[in-house]
Protein backbone atom coordinates (compact mmCIF):
# COMPACT_ATOMS: atom_id res chain seq x y z
CA UNK A 1 0.00 0.00 0.00
CA UNK A 2 1.30 3.41 -0.92
CA UNK A 3 1.29 5.96 1.84
CA UNK A 4 1.30 9.72 1.33
CA UNK A 5 4.16 11.89 2.50
CA UNK A 6 3.71 12.91 6.11
CA UNK A 7 4.46 16.54 5.26
CA UNK A 8 1.59 16.58 2.75
CA UNK A 9 -0.79 14.89 5.18
CA UNK A 10 0.12 17.44 7.86
CA UNK A 11 -0.40 20.31 5.43
CA UNK A 12 -3.80 19.06 4.29
CA UNK A 13 -4.90 18.32 7.85
CA UNK A 14 -3.96 21.87 8.93
CA UNK A 15 -5.88 23.24 5.94
CA UNK A 16 -8.94 21.11 6.78
CA UNK A 17 -8.91 22.16 10.45
CA UNK A 18 -8.48 25.84 9.55
CA UNK A 19 -11.41 25.79 7.14
CA UNK A 20 -13.45 23.83 9.68
CA UNK A 21 -13.01 26.67 12.19
CA UNK A 22 -13.90 29.28 9.57
CA UNK A 23 -16.96 27.28 8.49
CA UNK A 24 -18.17 26.97 12.08
CA UNK A 25 -17.81 30.74 12.46
CA UNK A 26 -19.71 31.50 9.22
CA UNK A 27 -21.90 28.47 8.35
CA UNK A 28 -24.09 30.40 5.88
CA UNK A 29 -21.21 31.55 3.68
CA UNK A 30 -21.29 29.35 0.57
CA UNK A 31 -17.71 30.11 -0.44
CA UNK A 32 -16.43 29.06 2.97
CA UNK A 33 -18.56 25.90 2.95
CA UNK A 34 -17.39 24.96 -0.55
CA UNK A 35 -13.74 25.44 0.36
CA UNK A 36 -14.22 23.45 3.57
CA UNK A 37 -15.85 20.58 1.65
CA UNK A 38 -13.05 20.68 -0.93
CA UNK A 39 -10.42 20.43 1.78
CA UNK A 40 -12.31 17.50 3.32
CA UNK A 41 -12.51 15.76 -0.05
CA UNK A 42 -8.77 16.21 -0.59
CA UNK A 43 -8.08 14.69 2.82
CA UNK A 44 -10.42 11.78 2.01
CA UNK A 45 -8.58 11.02 -1.22
CA UNK A 46 -5.21 11.35 0.48
CA UNK A 47 -6.12 9.00 3.34
CA UNK A 48 -8.35 6.61 1.39
CA UNK A 49 -11.46 7.25 3.47
CA UNK A 50 -15.06 8.02 2.51
CA UNK A 51 -15.86 10.51 5.24
CA UNK A 52 -13.93 13.70 6.04
CA UNK A 53 -14.07 13.05 9.79
CA UNK A 54 -12.68 9.54 9.31
CA UNK A 55 -9.98 10.97 7.03
CA UNK A 56 -9.02 13.57 9.63
CA UNK A 57 -8.85 10.91 12.35
CA UNK A 58 -6.78 8.66 10.08
CA UNK A 59 -4.46 11.55 9.25
CA UNK A 60 -3.91 12.29 12.94
CA UNK A 61 -3.18 8.61 13.65
CA UNK A 62 -0.84 8.47 10.67
CA UNK A 63 1.09 11.53 11.80
CA UNK A 64 1.64 10.31 15.34
CA UNK A 65 2.77 6.78 14.38
CA UNK A 66 5.35 5.30 12.06
CA UNK A 67 4.44 3.69 8.73
CA UNK A 68 4.49 0.09 9.97
CA UNK A 69 2.33 0.76 13.03
CA UNK A 70 -0.18 2.70 10.91
CA UNK A 71 -0.45 -0.14 8.38
CA UNK A 72 -0.94 -2.69 11.15
CA UNK A 73 -3.71 -0.55 12.67
CA UNK A 74 -5.35 -0.24 9.26
CA UNK A 75 -5.32 -4.01 8.79
CA UNK A 76 -6.92 -4.59 12.20
CA UNK A 77 -9.56 -1.93 11.51
CA UNK A 78 -10.27 -3.40 8.09
CA UNK A 79 -10.72 -6.89 9.52
CA UNK A 80 -13.04 -5.58 12.23
CA UNK A 81 -15.18 -3.76 9.66
CA UNK A 82 -15.49 -6.88 7.55
CA UNK A 83 -16.70 -8.98 10.47
CA UNK A 84 -19.11 -6.30 11.75
CA UNK A 85 -20.88 -5.59 8.46
CA UNK A 86 -24.44 -6.81 8.30
CA UNK A 87 -25.09 -9.49 5.75
CA UNK A 88 -27.45 -8.68 2.94
CA UNK A 89 -30.96 -10.04 3.32
CA UNK A 90 -32.10 -12.85 1.07
CA UNK A 91 -33.71 -11.88 -2.19
CA UNK A 92 -37.20 -10.49 -1.78
CA UNK A 93 -39.83 -12.17 -3.89
CA UNK A 94 -41.90 -9.80 -5.90
CA UNK A 95 -45.52 -10.31 -6.74
CA UNK A 96 -46.19 -11.55 -10.22
CA UNK A 97 -47.39 -8.77 -12.52
CA UNK A 98 -51.14 -8.56 -12.86
CA UNK A 99 -52.93 -7.97 -16.13
CA UNK A 100 -54.97 -5.12 -14.70
CA UNK A 101 -53.40 -2.16 -12.97
CA UNK A 102 -55.40 -0.44 -10.33
CA UNK A 103 -55.25 3.29 -9.84
CA UNK A 104 -57.19 4.37 -6.77
CA UNK A 105 -57.41 7.97 -7.94
CA UNK A 106 -59.26 6.97 -11.12
CA UNK A 107 -62.27 5.37 -9.46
Amino acid sequence: MLLPAKAEVARQLRRYRAWERVMLAAPNDRTVRTTFEDSGYTLCVLMGKRCAREAADAAERYLRTNHITYLQEQQVTCLQEKTERPRPATAVRRRPPTAERRYPAGR
